[in-house]
C-alpha cells in the first residue's frame, strides 16, 4: 500500500509510536510518507542543528519524511500551544494535497495538537480512507484551561472523528469517550501502545545500578519518569513515610511537581524516600532490574481512567512487577495479567497497605509476577501486535475505496 502518516511529533522527538510504526510499515513493503513538523519537544525550541524551512525532506527506502515549519513557543502557555497547533495546521494544509497524492490510506497520530491539521488536511484530500490512532481526548488540558480554545479544539476533533473510517484507541475505556466525541461505534478498536523494545528488555542488574537503587535488603519500589500533575506522587510519599522501616521508595526523574514532592518528603522526614536525577532511557532497564517493583501512579481524574501510561508497558516489557495506584484501565490491565498489585488512586493508606504487602511477597513470587507481565505485554501490547492491528485497520479502511 501507499500509506500517508500525519503526526505533530516525530523522531528525533520522543514520539516512538509514529516513528516505529513508519519504520515497520516500510520494512513490511509499504511505501510510507510522513508529514510532520520540525523537532521542538519538550523544550519548545527547535533542536540544535535544525533550522525550520520549506521543502525539507529526508528519504530512505520506502520512507519519506516531509517537515513543515510551525511556531515554536517555549513558554508553555496555552496561547503559545494554540499558536503552534494552528501554524502546523496551516503549513500541513499547504503541502498535503501534493505530498499525499495517491495514498491508499492516511494514518493520523491523533493528539489534540494534531486536530486542526487533521481537519484541514482531510478537507483538502477529500475522500481518502483514514485511520486515527487516538492518544488523548482532553482539549481543555491541551489549551491550558482556555475554555474558548478548548471548545474549538473539541469541535475540530469531532469533525475528524466523524470523517475517519477506522479509529484506534489506546485503552478500552477510551472507546466510550471517542464515541461521545463523534466516532462511529462500529469503527472503534482498541490498540494498546507499545514501548521501545530495543531498550526495554529483561536484564540482570549491574553492581552500579544496585548501589544506586538499594541501601540494604529492604523492598524497593521505584517510580521512574515525570513528576507531574497527573501522577499525584505526594500520595506515594505519604504511603512510604508510614512504612519507613519496611521499604524504600526511589523516585527517578524530574518534573513540574518535583519541588513539592521533595518538600513533602522533607516535611514528613521520610528517610526511606530517595530521589535520583533523570536518566537516559537506555539506563532504565538496569535500574528497573535493581528494584523490586515499578510504581505506576495516576490521579483520580475522569480523563485518566481511560489512560494507560507508557511506563506500564516499559515495566511489563522488562518483566518488572508493578504496584499501580490508579483506576480504570491501568489497574484492570495489571490485575488481569496478575503482574502486580493495585489500589485506588490518591488513597495513601491503601497504597501503604500495598507497599507493605509487596514487601512481604517472596522474591520467587515477584519473579512470577514479572514473568506473567512480560507474557501479557508480548501478547497484547508488543510492537508486533500493535503494528499488525494498525496495518489491518489501514487495509480495512482502504478496501472500500479499492472496491469502488
Amino acid at each position: 500500500m501507499k500509506i500517508g502518516i500525519l503526526s505533530y511529533h516525530f523522531p528525533p522527538e520522543p514520539a516512538f509510536i509514529p516513528g516505529s510504526l513508519a519504520e515497520e510499515l516500510a520494512a513490511r513493503g509499504h511505501e510510507v510518507r510522513v508529514l510532520t513538523g520540525f523537532p521542538d519537544y519538550p523544550g519548545g525550541q527547535v533542536y540544535p542543528g535544525w533550522r525550520q524551512r520549506w521543502r525539507y525532506e529526508t528519504r530512505s527506502e520506502r520512507l519519506t519524511v516531509r517537515r513543515v515549519p510551525r511556531y515554536s513557543g517555549g513558554d508553555g502557555s496555552g496561547r503559545a500551544r494554540m499558536t503552534s497547533y494552528l501554524s502546523f495546521a496551516g503549513s500541513a494544509s499547504l503541502v498535503a494535497r501534493r505530498f499525499f497524492a495517491g495514498v491508499d490510506a492516511l494514518y493520523v497520530f491523533q493528539l489534540p495538537a494534531t486536530s486542526f491539521a487533521a481537519a484541514g488536511v482531510l478537507r483538502l484530500l477529500g475522500r481518502v480512507p483514514t485511520v486515527l490512532h487516538v492518544q488523548d481526548l482532553w482539549p481543555q488540558e491541551a489549551t491550558g484551561g482556555d475554555a474558548r480554545w478548548a471548545a474549538r479544539l473539541g469541535s475540530a476533533t469531532s469533525r475528524v472523528f466523524r470523517a475517519a473510517d477506522r479509529i484506534a484507541v489506546v485503552a478500552p475505556s477510551m472507546r466510550d469517550l471517542a464515541v461521545a466525541a463523534g466516532a462511529d461505534p462500529a469503527a472503534v478498536s482498541v490498540v494498546l501502545n507499545w514501548t521501545d523494545e530495543r531498550i526495554f528488555q529483561p536484564v540482570r542488574p549491574s553492581p552500579a545500578a544496585r548501589r544506586l537503587v538499594r541501601r540494604d535488603d529492604r523492598c524497593v519500589v521505584m517510580h521512574a519518569g515525570t513528576m507531574g500533575a497527573r501522577h499525584g506522587l505526594e500520595t506515594a510519599v505519604r504511603a512510604a513515610a508510614a512504612l519507613d522501616r519496611t521499604m524504600d521508595l526511589v523516585l527517578v526523574g524530574s518534573g513540574a511537581d518535583e519541588r513539592r514532592v521533595r518538600g513533602l518528603a522533607a516535611e514528613l522526614r521520610a528517610d526511606n524516600v530517595r530521589f535520583v536525577e533523570r536518566r537516559s532511557p537506555v539506563d532504565m532497564p538496569d535500574l528497573y532490574a535493581a528494584a523490586d517493583y515499578q510504581l505506576v501512579m495516576l490521579r483520580d481524574l475522569p480523563e485518566l481512567r481511560g489512560t494507560v501510561p507508557g511506563k506500564l508497558q516499559a515495566a511489563l516489557s522488562c518483566a518488572a512487577p508493578v504496584v499501580a495506584s490508579a483506576g480504570g484501565d491501568t489497574a484492570e490491565l495489571v490485575e488481569r495479567a496478575r503482574a502486580g498489585l493495585s489500589c485506588p488512586p490518591e488513597d495513601w493508606a491503601s497504597l501503604a497497605d500495598r507497599f507493605w504487602l509487596a514487601a512481604t511477597i517472596p522474591s520467587s513470587a515477584r519473579g512470577e509476577m514479572g514473568r506473567r507481565g512480560r507474557e501479557a505485554y508480548l501478547r497484547e501490547m508488543s510492537q508486533a501486535a500493535g503494528v499488525d492491528r494498525i496495518e489491518r485497520l489501514l487495509h480495512d479502511a482502504a478496501r472500500p475505496a479499492v472496491a469502488r
